[in-house]
């Protein structure tokens, strides 16, 4: 297969449509990373306020600890220290919705992907319905 030329031949309809895929796939992206991270755990919620006080702990314990224990607490540390920057940092997951919202319908139709799959990565019944993809949507639209 030869190079391909220089000089790009897509016309400039291709060229949006590649664009729009591009958007379609970031803001479908964006969201479901964004619920992935805001998935809810098990157990009790930390809160900035405990996470310090773990961090002040772990100060202390570091000045007696064995090397082996150490690397383990400078781990737990660099671990806390990054859950506290996301904490103080929030993300808009309305915003994130909203372009999911936009793009999700389009973007199924695309790629082929059910009301179903969507449903299995966690994707509410009511973003699914706002989004205009529906139990009955199957796969890319075939061309006549």
């Amino acid at each position: 297969m030869s190079p391909r030329p220089k000089g790009s031949n897509l016309s400039d309809a291709h060229k949006a449509a590649l664009a729009e895929g591009r958007t379609q796939s970031k803001a479908v992206r964006d969201y479901l990373e964004a619920l992935e991270a805001h998935k809810p755990k098990r157990g009790r919620k930390r809160t900035k306020d405990s996470i310090k006080k773990r961090l002040a702990a772990i100060d202390s314990e570091l000045k007696e600890a064995d090397p082996l224990r150490r690397v383990q607490l400078v781990q737990e540390q660099l671990d806390l220290a990054t859950e506290l920057e996301q904490a103080a940092a929030p993300v808009d997951l309305a915003a994130l919705e909203a372009g999911f919202v936009a793009s999700a319908k389009g973007y199924s139709e695309r790629k082929g992907i059910s009301y179903a799959a969507w449903r299995t990565v966690g994707i509410t019944p009511s973003v699914l319905k706002k989004a205009g993809v529906s139990q009955k949507a199957r796969g890319p639209r075939k061309a006549k």
